[in-house]
């Protein structure tokens, strides 16, 4: 079963399929659910407190370590080519890298999916930031993080590498929005980390009601 904290978030996301084989039919996600922000402090998951030294290569076939980006506030986007939500993230994470380089941030994607269709699917969206192609290695790379392989999900970390919260499911601009913003008061000494991760956690919530409304409003 998958380790997630509620059944909303459980729908929130695609369970990526036991093999990589399997992975480009993974199922859709529900669209408009809401998702969750979990906090590294969190008792029922294992996220860890510090980025994992993990190493994988890059579009050009180049190992890269996740340690190597330290010094810049991170968001890691976990995702695949048939995850319709994860697709979805592109243009916002292409956004967020270049309206928050003043803050420093960067954005590593982590494919788990094969490496040829990664490679294709990046050129396609023009995805801009660095990439790096799991393959069997983004489950492992997920593991890393306390996850079970559910997409998409995004780790949120700051300068020091220090892991702020993680987002499970489709990443929303008024999301990132607010968990950038408490991890840049985490940098600039305004908040402390287990403060900003109860704002994020109680903000998420909230962002969550607001928007499930809207879709209510809009239905009727």
């Amino acid at each position: 079963r998958l380790a997630h904290p509620t059944r909303a978030t459980l729908h929130a996301a695609s369970p990526v399929p036991a093999a990589p084989a399997a992975a480009p039919t993974g199922p859709p996600a529900a669209e408009a659910t809401p998702s969750a922000a979990v906090s590294a402090a969190s008792p029922a998951h294992k996220i860890p407190e510090v980025l994992p030294d993990l190493t994988l290569p890059g579009l050009d076939g180049t190992p890269h370590r996740l340690t190597d980006w330290k010094g810049h506030a991170l968001l890691v986007n976990f995702w695949a080519t048939w995850c319709e939500p994860c697709r979805r993230e592109i243009p916002l994470l292409r956004s967020l890298r270049r309206e928050r380089s003043a803050d420093g941030l960067e954005v590593i994607g982590i494919a788990i999916d094969y490496s040829d269709a990664a490679e294709k699917y990046a050129r396609e969206a023009r995805i801009d930031y660095p990439v790096l192609l799991g393959e069997q290695g983004g489950y492992e790379a997920a593991a890393a993080f306390g996850m079970e392989p559910v997409l998409p999900f995004s780790v949120f970390a700051d300068r020091t590498g220090r892991v702020v919260t993680l987002k499970v499911g489709e990443l929303h601009p008024d999301e990132a929005g607010f968990i950038l913003d408490r991890v840049r008061d985490v940098e600039a000494g305004r908040l402390s980390l287990s403060a900003a991760r109860e704002q994020i956690e109680s903000g998420i919530g909230r962002l969550n009601v607001r928007r499930a409304a809207s879709v209510r409003d809009g239905a009727h």
